[in-house]
């Protein structure tokens, strides 16, 4: 421990990445047996910055001190050989292998068998019960990974972080995917270690919780440290005049489209997922941007992508143009002109080896085949162009590889995509995440474009500003549920902030 009494400390950290500063300049200090939250929007830099101190990112400049010495990782292993763990956000176990085994994993107990070292699977085994017993968790330690509930993953990636009985674990949104039960389990797991001299770096969207657990609080806006206060000092109110006070100006295009009869109606959506969302109504009109607003576990995505036919319903209505139709796939979407652009580019997006051409065309194969089903390559040749001119597409040609080109073009290509197919309501969940400032207005321009052709654009975003600078009207969305739909032009930060926390 240092002479200040920290255990662990950041100074000046800064990080960037192609045309994202994602820290800047970032101090603050944590103590031993405290819980200490970080809060603020997407994109504030509060994921980035425990990446940071568990080895997975190299900072840029500024020094990480634990226990009074600079320390450096390399990796995260080197992060925990010193005593810091993390639970990540995003949950990658290996399903096809049992809860002990991803709970052991690279640190299996190993029995001498002569000169050799095996594993001891019996003493993994007692290992897992006890823990498993001690946090009281309802987890098998022989069940395949494979067949937990999102909830139980989360749980056993809590109990691996807690087993590698380290100084310091970094939570990022541990109570994402848990239920009321998992997360009242969880606080008092959090609580014991507190009282054992645990020092908790707790990342979360959820006010409230936070609130209910956290001793400190810093708050994030845009990479930088807004401050840091005592929990007991804060209220709900007082959080959200620090996360979300920002200058709007001049950041969007004036949205000069004007809405028109309703097209879009959906009533009482339900999930066939019990833990996804339920009875959402909402109905989208003529040339209008459609904003979807909410934190993390909001349910945003999983909505429109039934939307699509990518995941299954249990109930409700869909209406295009007075119309009930029934989604159950792409196929059935993309035949009643829907199209969506998906939140993860990279992930289920673009096609990286392939070029802009076929990334193009993709959606829209069938438009294209020639003779004796082989493609049509002069036809796909001069739509492909004619959109690359149309998006502002910088690219060397039509068949340079799509990774070459940065994310805001990648993100032109996809647009692209799904334009060739001449969608009537075009679905986009996080647009311009993950692109240059330069390039989300190129990207807004294009939204206001589509909507005053009459299309109608229901927009997924995390970043409150862009919401508000885009959108005609916004639905809020907490826990599954829609909390409220709003005027664009005529509400704030502070409200929607306000009613994507209102069930948390």
């Amino acid at each position: 421990m240092n002479n200040e009494g920290y255990l662990l400390q950041v100074k000046n950290l800064s990080k960037s990445f192609p045309g994202v500063r994602a820290l800047n300049g970032v101090s603050a200090d944590f103590s031993a047996g405290s819980v200490h939250a970080l809060i603020g929007e997407n994109g504030a830099g509060k994921s980035t910055l425990m990446k940071c101190l568990f080895g997975i990112y190299e900072p840029d400049s500024g020094e990480i001190i634990l226990e009074g010495k600079k320390v450096h990782f390399n990796n995260s292993r080197e992060a925990l050989d010193s005593g810091i763990s993390m639970i990540h956000q995003e949950l990658l176990p290996i399903p096809f292998r049992s809860t002990m085994e991803n709970l052991w994993l690279g640190r299996f107990p190993k029995r001498r068998f002569g000169p050799i070292r095996l594993i001891d699977h019996k003493k993994m085994y007692d290992d897992t019960v006890a823990l498993f017993k001690d946090l009281e968790m309802d987890i098998l330690p022989k069940t395949w990974v494979r067949e937990l509930s999102v909830s139980k993953v989360q749980s056993l990636e809590i109990a691996k972080a807690v087993s590698q009985k380290s100084k310091v674990i970094i939570m990022d949104e541990p109570t994402s995917s848990l239920t009321e039960h998992e997360v009242t389990q969880l606080f008092g797991i959090i609580r014991r270690l507190r009282s054992e001299g645990v020092l908790i770096i707790y990342i979360s969207h959820k006010i409230e919780e936070i609130l209910a657990i956290a001793d400190m609080v810093s708050i994030m806006r845009d990479g930088a440290h807004v401050g840091t206060y005592r929990s007991k000092d804060l209220t709900t109110d007082k959080i959200i005049q620090y996360m979300v006070g920002r200058d709007l100006t001049n950041r969007f295009p004036p949205a000069t489209n004007i809405p028109g009869a309703v097209v879009l109606e959906v009533t009482h959506l339900t999930s066939a997922s019990s833990h996804s969302f339920n009875d959402v109504s909402f109905n989208v009109r003529k040339g209008e941007i459609f904003g979807i607003g909410g934190l993390v576990g909001a349910q945003r995505t999983e909505l429109v992508e039934s939307l699509f036919g990518l995941r299954p319903v249990a109930g409700g209505q869909i209406f295009i143009n007075g119309r009930e139709v029934t989604i159950k796939s792409p196929t059935h979407a993309k035949n009643h002109k829907i199209a969506l652009v998906t939140e993860e580019r990279r992930v289920t997006g673009i096609i990286p080896m392939r070029s802009v051409k076929d990334n193009m065309i993709l959606a829209n194969l069938k438009k294209y085949a020639g003779s004796f089903g082989l493609l049509d390559e002069q036809q796909g040749e001069r739509d492909v162009l004619e959109n690359i001119k149309a998006l502002k597409v910088k690219t060397p040609s039509s068949r340079t590889l799509i990774r070459d080109l940065s994310g805001g073009n990648q993100q032109k290509v996809l647009f692209a995509r799904w334009l060739l197919t001449e969608p009537e309501i075009l679905i986009l969940d996080e647009p311009t995440r993950g692109i240059d400032v330069g390039a989300k207005f190129e990207i807004y321009n294009i939204i206001i474009d589509l909507a005053k052709q009459g299309k109608c654009v229901i927009m997924i975003s995390s970043e409150m500003p862009e919401l508000l600078g885009v959108s005609n009207r916004i639905m809020v969305m907490c826990g599954g549920k829609v909390t409220g739909i709003l005027e664009g032009k005529e509400t704030t930060q502070e409200e929607i902030m306000r009613l994507a926390a209102k069930f948390m």
